[in-house]
């Protein structure tokens, strides 16, 4: 469980591995996050809490059926416990919105309390899709119709100014993931940018690689990138200082020098470099330390795989 305190920003946790995670890992990174999209993007009241908990997501019973929200946070506010289901979808699934009703009828019969379901999208169709009611039982009278909370591009403003997107960052790094598909992506991305030269470097570090993530298969991603690699904020040497350390930790385990290389390739793969069999092999055989540093500086700027050997 994590919790940002939006005034000292203190952030951490584990990265997001892959674009879906993004969109709804955000309000597990900033547990207070949920309560101002429903106040300032849904225009919903939801109780003050008191405390919140990021809960185990899996949803399954004794029968070998795997079913599994995204994120599931337990909300203790002063009328009682509520569960918030966070679900992120790119595109419409009828499957996954089947099981959408009975993750609240099991959460609700489980925690004996109120459940709402959010479903977060970066696209407006599937917003559009994820919006429509969903009735169980005779179409005239129904016995269950769950109505999901969504929001989308229609609904989570463009934020294009840095004084917007500075007065509360991960809004900021939500709308741009929202958003990753729009026209203004690119004014979106550098108001955003600028906006984390005015946090504490590390959590700027931590969320400029979130929000890399987050974008990965958009073309929004190559416009982040640009920006990362010819920036020079303090951030962006905390960026690269921890993804050595990241690099280093994981030679720990397996070999530093495996590590390092490792790191190498990594650094590589999230800059767009292609790189052959041949040329990842290379580094991967390499276990001078000093050479895999130089090559994992080298990485962090490089055009392509030659640019490491010179």
């Amino acid at each position: 469980m994590l919790f940002l305190n939006t005034s000292s920003h203190a952030y951490g946790g584990s990265m997001v591995k892959f674009p879906h995670e993004g969109l709804h890992r955000i309000f597990q990174d900033d547990s207070m996050l949920f309560l101002r999209a429903f106040q300032k993007l849904l225009d919903i009241e939801f109780p003050e809490p008191r405390a919140i908990s990021v809960i185990n997501s899996d949803l399954t019973e004794m029968e070998p059926m795997e079913r599994r929200a995204d994120t599931i946070l337990l909300v203790e506010a002063d009328g009682g416990e509520h569960l918030l289901i966070i679900e992120s979808q790119s595109t419409g699934d009828d499957d996954k919105r089947r099981s959408w009703p009975y993750y609240i009828a099991f959460l609700h019969d489980k925690y004996r309390a109120p459940v709402t379901l959010l479903v977060v999208c970066s696209r407006a169709v599937t917003a559009a899709w994820a919006r429509e009611p969903i009735p169980i039982g005779l179409t005239a009278r129904p016995s269950l119709v769950a109505y999901p909370l969504v929001l989308g591009p229609d609904n989570v403003p463009v934020i294009l100014e840095v004084d917007e997107a500075a007065d509360d960052v991960v809004l900021a790094v939500f709308s741009a993931l929202a958003h990753k598909g729009a026209a203004q992506a690119g004014r979106i991305l550098e108001a955003l940018a600028e906006a984390l030269n005015t946090i504490d470097p590390q959590s700027a570090a931590y969320l400029a690689e979130f929000t890399e993530i987050g974008l990965a298969g958009a073309a929004a991603f190559d416009m982040w990138r640009m920006l990362m690699t010819t920036m020079t904020y303090p951030y962006q040497s905390q960026l690269r200082s921890q993804g050595r350390e990241e690099g280093r930790e994981e030679g720990r385990a397996a070999g530093r020098a495996e590590g390092e290389a490792r790191a190498v390739l990594r650094v590589l793969e999230r800059r767009g470099v292609d790189v052959s069999e041949h040329e990842r092999q290379r580094v991967m055989s390499c276990t001078d330390q000093a050479t895999l540093e130089l090559w994992l500086d080298r990485a962090l700027v490089a055009d392509s795989v030659d640019d490491l050997f010179v």
